[in-house]
């Protein structure tokens, strides 16, 4: 009887997770020239940082640690489609005020290129902070 059961077991999970989806994956951007900002990452970062102290009241949020800031630059050099990771209490609004001070940033990315031509890319910053607020609960 156990072996039984053990067979139609292993018939039944092979038909369960023998499955595959069909999934249709994005082929990877291959680029001629990655986006850059000019002078570098770091005037980048400085020109940031310049931007959140000057227009943000990090006291809202409770961010200490690494975050990983996802953007897209499109064609012409603008940053959109901001998404920061971990999520933070009042993430909506702290991702809308990142942008903010983002836009404040003059100075255009140059767009990535493909075959000499600019399109719009990824990409990934990890930003540090430290405040000296912390969240205490309700």
């Amino acid at each position: 009887m156990i072996r039984k059961f053990c067979l139609l077991f292993l018939i039944i999970s092979s038909f369960a997770f023998g499955q595959t989806e069909n999934k249709t994956e994005q082929p990877k951007m291959i680029y001629t020239e990655k986006a850059k900002f000019p002078g570098g990452e770091e005037d980048f970062r400085a020109e940031f940082h310049k931007m959140v102290n000057g227009y943000i009241d990090l006291r809202k949020y409770a961010v200490n640690g690494t975050f990983y800031f996802t953007f897209n630059i499109d064609v012409n050099g603008k940053i959109k489609d901001l998404n920061i990771v971990p999520k933070v209490k009042n993430s909506n609004m702290f991702i809308d005020d990142m942008m903010f001070a983002m836009k404040k940033i003059k100075t255009k990315w140059k767009p990535a290129l493909q075959n000499d031509q600019p399109v719009e890319s990824r990409y990934i910053l990890s930003v540090n902070f430290i405040t000296d607020h912390f969240d205490h609960g309700d």
